[in-house]
């Protein structure tokens, strides 16, 4: 069992490859495209193919989001996660909360033991880009890790989200991630993936 162990890999999930410039060749990377549903399929699929074992110690979810706590050009880790466009508050459940689901919690934990950062930040997901001060939630705002810490969840495997926070979630969002979104994985790569274990 333990040399089962040794011989896992890392997986980096990303939503775009614009985000990581061309610099991740060098490791296990799954793109997802855009969105929940998207990230959901591929990283679904993307363990479907090994039917019942999933060959990774870890999977690490790099990229770009907004925040209005943590200033931007930071590179934040993220180790709780929550639905933030779920709204079915007029059934008298709570904003976030996934309706009559019992099994996963509302705010999904990281099982992750790897972070090299150590801020626990909040990711609020959901299939919008933020630009409206009503529609915020959470620390950082994105619109995929959500939907790979559930499933990393219920597969059993640890997962943690670094995110590089190009924007304010506010009116000037994209333009501010359009302009910053480059620089994000220089601060990944010297932060995080030199801190992973050979």
């Amino acid at each position: 069992m333990k040399d089962e162990a040794l011989n896992k890999k890392i997986l980096i999930v990303c939503a775009l490859e614009v985000e990581t410039q061309g610099q991740l060749d060098d490791y296990d990377v799954l793109y997802t495209g855009v969105g929940k549903v998207n990230a959901t399929y591929k990283l679904t699929t993307h363990f479907g193919k090994y039917g019942s074992y999933i060959p990774y110690s870890m999977v690490i979810n790099y990229g770009t989001a907004g925040s209005r706590k943590i200033k931007k050009k930071t590179l934040t880790d993220c180790t709780s996660f929550i639905q933030r466009d779920m709204d079915v508050t007029g059934l008298g459940f709570m904003r976030g909360e996934t309706p009559f689901e019992k099994d996963i919690p509302f705010v999904i934990p990281s099982k992750c033991n790897f972070n090299p950062i150590g801020r626990n930040a909040t990711c609020g997901s959901g299939d919008n880009f933020v630009e409206d001060r009503t529609q915020y939630y959470g620390e950082v705002v994105d619109m995929e890790a959500y939907a790979l810490a559930k499933v990393c969840y219920m597969r059993d495997v640890p997962f943690i989200s670094f995110k590089y926070i190009t924007d304010g979630a506010d009116e000037q969002a994209h333009e501010d991630w359009e302009a910053n979104l480059a620089d994000g994985i220089e601060e990944f790569k010297n932060k995080v993936l030199s801190e992973l274990p050979k």
